[in-house]
């Protein structure tokens, strides 16, 4: 099959959260390419680094989304965001072992960043999204089902879920549409160490982890970070202007709803 997906954003505001690396950047480079005026934020000094290799002027912000006060003063310079990217997340085992001393620090890190993050990034921009604006969260297919040894990644993704629902019906007098992209498994730092947790777990290899994984899909092989692009770059666009509350699912066939 044949044809090329072709979006313009020029002159469109938009900030994508956790765009440092892997998915994040990759959806940021869609929409440096497609024109828009981008800021990326994240919480390590390769967002500097990302911001330099990416098309065009691209404002590059460091802060912690934890930090509520953090993000206040960090976002404070914007005045308008037409297309929110919330991507930031952190992705880590967190198994109930009894044993771990770290274990809390993890689970609630991980909702801090994941859940609270999300939260704070987007109160303290939604004064300055413009009706008809369009806010996207990047849950995951384990938004979607359950998997052992990672229940704070898992918990998180499930309470994405609930905010986009819960701010599509909140935000849908002013036009503003919230959706959510749940993505599978995809070429990621953060999700190859998943892989790895997975098989050290079930005393597997990593091949065998992979393996099952493919049988699952409808379309074999793992997705590359650009291969969501187009859907987040849809959802921002007019054409999905009366597409709001919803989870997309781009995993290759794995979760099927």
């Amino acid at each position: 099959m044949t044809g090329r997906l072709r979006f313009d954003f020029t002159g469109v505001n938009v900030l994508v959260t956790g765009a440092s690396s892997g998915i994040g950047q990759g959806v940021a480079t869609a929409f440096a390419q497609a024109g828009a005026d981008l800021t990326i934020l994240s919480e390590v000094d390769a967002i500097h680094d990302a911001a330099a290799a990416m098309p065009g002027k691209v404002r590059a912000i460091r802060c912690d989304i934890s930090d509520a006060a953090a993000v206040t003063e960090a976002l404070a310079g914007i005045d308008r965001v037409d297309v929110l990217v919330n991507n930031a997340g952190l992705e880590r085992p967190t198994p109930l072992t009894g044993t771990n001393p770290d274990g809390d620090a993890t689970f609630e890190r991980i909702i801090a960043v994941n859940v609270t993050g999300t939260r704070n990034v987007t109160d303290a921009l939604i004064g300055h999204i413009p009706d008809g604006g369009r806010i996207i969260l990047t849950a995951s297919i384990w938004s979607r089902i359950g998997v052992a040894g990672f229940s704070a990644y898992v918990a998180s993704k499930h309470a994405t879920l609930g905010l986009t629902r819960a701010w599509a019906r909140e935000l849908g007098p002013r036009r503003i549409t919230v959706n959510a992209v749940c993505p599978g498994w995809v070429r990621t730092g953060p999700a190859m160490n998943s892989l790895r947790e997975m098989a050290q777990a079930s005393g597997r290899t990593e091949a065998e982890i992979a393996a099952e994984i493919m049988a699952a899909q409808a379309i074999d092989g793992l997705l590359e970070p650009a291969d969501l692009a187009p859907l987040y770059l849809f959802l921002a666009s007019q054409g999905a202007a009366d597409i709001t509350g919803q989870a997309m699912h781009l995993d290759r066939g794995e979760v099927m709803a």
